[in-house]
């Protein structure tokens, strides 16, 4: 898997690895946390076509409780009818398109990248024995996938939003990180604050951003900062 050069050679590894563990369907959502008023969500399966669209028509993303769960916890997750008590009807309308049994494991990395594996078949519920002798295995699987897949994306992210700053621009922006004013940049950098401030509105203008403190978070997250 590490080999890939795609998220789409990655998937096929991970559909490949679903099916040994019993599984027929599979997915993977991947959040990543930029913009930060609307973060970017990548969803890769293998559902049923008719599924997907449904799932997106209908706006599902918005009440799957195993998504919600994804969100707040990172232990794993049996579905179940408990689970999905909040959502009857997404509930039905899944086990309808074959999605009967599954199971979930969400993570979450350093750069605060979101993602979550869904394995899941149509027949035969999980038993406690199948958890207790497989489920290292779809924990291991979840995390490698997460850790293949977040590269990808975030290395794809940031080449198409790299912006070409300056060393100065760049050291201006770490000082602001650290809660410095321009006057005291202008200080610690020996450089008027005019300068300072010359260098922080192009900053500003190549992370495409509205204002420092938005280009300084901009830039920490594209680890620019680091």
């Amino acid at each position: 898997m590490d080999r890939a050069q795609s998220e789409q050679e990655v998937f096929c590894k991970i559909e490949l690895a679903a099916q040994a563990l019993g599984f027929e369907y599979c997915a993977y959502g991947l959040r990543v946390p930029m913009p930060l008023s609307n973060p970017k969500t990548i969803f890769l399966n293998n559902y049923p076509q008719a599924w997907q669209e449904r799932y997106v028509r209908q706006g599902y993303v918005q009440v799957d409780p195993t998504v919600q769960h994804g969100c707040r916890k990172q232990t794993p997750l049996v579905w179940s009818d408990d689970v999905f008590a909040s959502a009857q009807d997404f509930w039905e309308d899944a086990r309808s398109f074959g999605l009967r049994f599954g199971w979930a494991q969400s993570c979450i990395d350093g750069g605060g990248v979101r993602g979550m594996l869904t394995l899941a078949r149509s027949s035969e519920a999980l038993t406690s024995d199948e958890i207790a002798r497989s489920e290292m295995k779809m924990r291991w699987l979840a995390h490698i996938a997460h850790l293949i897949l977040s590269r990808i994306f975030t290395t794809r992210q940031a080449e198409e939003m790299q912006p070409h700053l300056t060393a100065r621009e760049i050291e201006v922006l770490k000082w602001t990180a650290d809660g410095k004013t321009s006057a005291d940049i202008s200080s610690l950098l020996d450089v008027s604050e005019n300068t300072v401030n010359f260098h922080v509105k192009n900053a500003v203008t190549k992370l495409q951003t509205t204002n420092k403190t938005a280009a300084t978070v901009r830039a920490a997250m594209l680890g620019l900062l680091g």
